[in-house]
This record gives structure tokens, C-alpha cells and sequence, in this order.
């Protein structure tokens, strides 16, 4: 389903009430990546390479996908604690084994 953004921008929320924005890019190595240069759902056909995005209700990131020419190059998915810090990560990559990381309420890996 499609809807209107607060900001005028279109984004799908799936059935879980996720709301899929996209990004050109992300910034940094520390976990959760933070997604950079957002860009509207009607530029995609333009753009081989860009970042599928899901928001859970509170805006945390769920989860991405980096799609390069259709295909899905590497994927995050993201779960937290209940103090907004990241207690699960899962990172799939092409080609590669998935790795799952786990971190304390603190943010220090276990």
C-alpha cells in the first residue's frame, strides 16, 4: 500500500506496518548503518544501484537491502533492546556465509 509521508514523500508500508523508504547510500561502519540521501519511490527506474529500507513504527531501522542491477547484494536485518540499542544484527552479503552478531544492552558485542 501507498500513502503520503509526513514530508510529502510516497512510501509502502508492508503488512507488518513497515514503512520501505529508499537510500542512495549509507554512511560509517558502526551498526545499525545510517542511510543517507533518501530518494523518492518514482526515481528508482533511474538508479541501477540504491537501498531498500524498512522502519519499524518508532522509525527504528529494521532491516535493508542493497539492490545492484535488480539483484540483492547485501542485506541487514536489525532487532533492539528495549532502550533503542542494537541487540541483533544479521548481515548477509553475496556469495558469503550470513553473520549474526549480538550486542548487550549497552552496545558491546557479546
Amino acid at each position: 500500500m501507498m500513502q503520503s509521508g509526513e514530508t510529502g514523500r510516497s512510501m509502502a508500508i508492508d503488512q507488518d506496518g513497515q514503512e520501505c523508504r529508499f537510500f542512495v547510500s549509507y554512511s560509517g561502519v558502526k551498526l545499525p548503518f545510517n542511510l543517507v540521501n533518501a530518494i523518492a519511490p518514482g526515481a528508482l527506474s533511474n538508479r541501477n544501484t540504491f537501498i531498500r529500507a524498512w522502519f519499524d513504527r518508532a522509525g527504528m531501522l529494521s532491516g535493508f537491502d542493497k539492490l545492484v542491477y535488480g539483484e540483492v547484494e547485501l542485506s541487514h536485518r536489525y532487532q533492539y533492546h528495549g532502550n533503542g540499542r542494537l541487540r541483533r544484527a544479521e548481515i548477509v552479503m553475496l556469495d558469503e556465509e550470513p553473520v549474526a552478531m549480538s550486542f548487550d544492552e549497552t552496545g558491546s558485542q557479546l
